[in-house]
């Protein structure tokens, strides 16, 4: 059972043209989560995260028009992480693990997180004892900005502040971000 799971691991890299990042690339790419592979079509680390470009994008069982279609997202801003290329196409999963092949077309660089707890405290500056600017629900979509120190910016519906990395998802534990 071990050898068919290592096998199907290694047919879904060879798939998926995996490729390592070597030496002096790894330098340029300290922001991006730690990871030594990229992605054959962009060259761009994998898995990364971005958002829904579109207000819908069609969830494709494979890299092609041809493929069933088994879902639809339907919220723009959304993150997703891209953990596979194929031509036009990226295999991307949600914050459920959820996921499939999308049009590149439908994703934007843009990076996104979204609120994991019940409530979400924005702080004026990366630290807790900071004065708090606003409250934000679970499941609230917010533009990401800066990361540094367990800390990232968000800004939601008006508001901005700083909340810590361990509440959002759409970023890396540990991730820096300019």
């Amino acid at each position: 059972m071990k050898t068919m799971a290592w096998m199907r691991g290694l047919a879904l890299a060879v798939f998926c043209g995996a490729a390592t990042v070597a030496p002096a690339q790894q330098a340029t790419q300290a922001s991006a989560p730690a990871t030594t592979e990229v992605g054959p079509v962009t060259n761009l680390p994998l898995p990364r995260y971005v958002s829904l470009k579109a207000s819908e994008a069609n969830v494709r069982r494979g890299p092609s028009l041809t493929h069933r279609i088994d879902w639809v997202f339907q919220r723009r801003g959304m993150p997703l992480q891209v953990v596979a290329e194929y031509g036009h196409w990226r295999r991307v999963i949600d914050r459920d693990g959820q996921g499939g092949w999308v049009h590149y077309t439908m994703l934007s660089g843009v990076r996104a997180a979204l609120v994991t707890e019940p409530v979400l405290t924005l702080h004026a500056k990366p630290e807790a004892q900071s004065s708090e600017r606003a409250y934000l629900e679970q499941g609230v979509v917010a533009r990401l900005g800066a990361c540094q120190n367990g800390w990232c910016e968000l800004n939601a519906v008006g508001h901005s502040g700083w909340a810590p990395q361990s509440a959002i998802w759409g970023v890396d534990p540990g991730e820096t971000k300019e």
